[in-house]
């Protein structure tokens, strides 16, 4: 049996279907089942909650060989330390209480560089996988940069104004990572019995990319000029906290972009087992272009 949490999600949505078409046994720990498509809701067996509550996570554990692990981004959290060790604690327990034989979790690059201690959420999340790790379990951090995935945020500005825009160096070329390919790697890892152990899987994408590339690549599969414009740290935090983003939240994301760039996500070396294959380009044409024109 695995454990699937965040099965709503854009990452656990496309890990749940490939799972599925592998005839694996899953349990799905979701708030609202009613937002599983009538496929999964009748294959998979579905425990209803938060699985940051003891009591959900620990139900959902018991008989469990494998689990996947995403905590929930969580704009309204009193703190990083809230969003993402409080809410993994209890897991962790469950997790040793139960025997759990291996958990795959998503998390960030940056084990290791000294960008990492003030990193924000990624810190956070780098903390996030030690906690796990010291249950004993064998776990795997599935460790990305950047998501494409992102930029659909900003699909009504490219498709009104011809804009999108981050804190990122224009100039600094990064990996960055299709979600489909986080998804397989997620799915590999849980299905395979053999690896022991605490350690990282890092999904580079196949290619680095500064934002002024991404904008003519843009361009060319939409067929207009598409521009790209860096805003300020303060400009990136007023824009999150006009959205609903509390104060420290916000303050941690505009940490995170500061430490990308500075060179975190560039620390991680580019080995055929990290390049996944999804280039921007193909994300364009199958993603973002049909939701700009949406």
């Amino acid at each position: 049996m695995m454990v699937i949490t965040a099965p709503t999600s854009v990452i656990g949505r496309m890990l749940v279907d490939e799972l599925l078409d592998r005839r694996a046994s899953l349990r799905l720990v979701v708030r609202d089942a009613s937002r599983l498509g009538p496929r999964v809701r009748e294959r998979a067996e579905i425990v209803v909650g938060s699985h940051g509550d003891a009591g959900v996570i620990d139900r959902a554990c018991a008989g469990a060989d494998a689990v996947f692990w995403l905590a929930p981004a969580d704009p309204a959290a009193s703190g990083t330390e809230a969003a993402y060790l409080d809410f993994t604690r209890p897991a962790s327990t469950a997790f040793a209480r139960h025997g759990v034989d291996r958990v795959v979790g998503i998390s960030a690059l940056g084990r290791g560089t000294p960008l990492a201690k003030h990193a924000g959420l990624v810190t956070a999340s780098l903390a996030m996988d030690d906690l796990i790790a010291a249950s004993g379990v064998a776990y795997r951090a599935v460790v990305c940069p950047s998501f494409m995935h992102n930029l659909l945020n900003q699909a009504r500005a490219i498709r009104e104004r011809g804009v999108f825009s981050m804190m990122t160096d224009p100039d600094l070329k990064a990996p960055t990572v299709a979600t489909r390919d986080i998804a397989a790697t997620a799915a590999r890892l849980l299905l395979d019995e053999t690896w022991q152990g605490a350690g990282e899987v890092a999904c580079l994408g196949p290619e680095d990319l500064s934002p002024g590339g991404m904008a003519r690549i843009i361009s060319e599969v939409l067929g207009s000029r598409v521009e790209y414009r860096q805003v300020t740290g303060a400009a990136f935090k007023e824009r999150l906290t006009g959205f609903g983003t509390n104060e420290a939240m916000a303050q941690a994301m505009v940490d995170m972009f500061d430490a990308k760039n500075r060179g975190l996500d560039n620390a991680e070396p580019r080995t055929a087992e990290a390049t996944t294959p999804t280039t921007f380009r193909q994300w364009c044409e199958d993603v973002l272009k049909p939701a700009v024109r949406a």
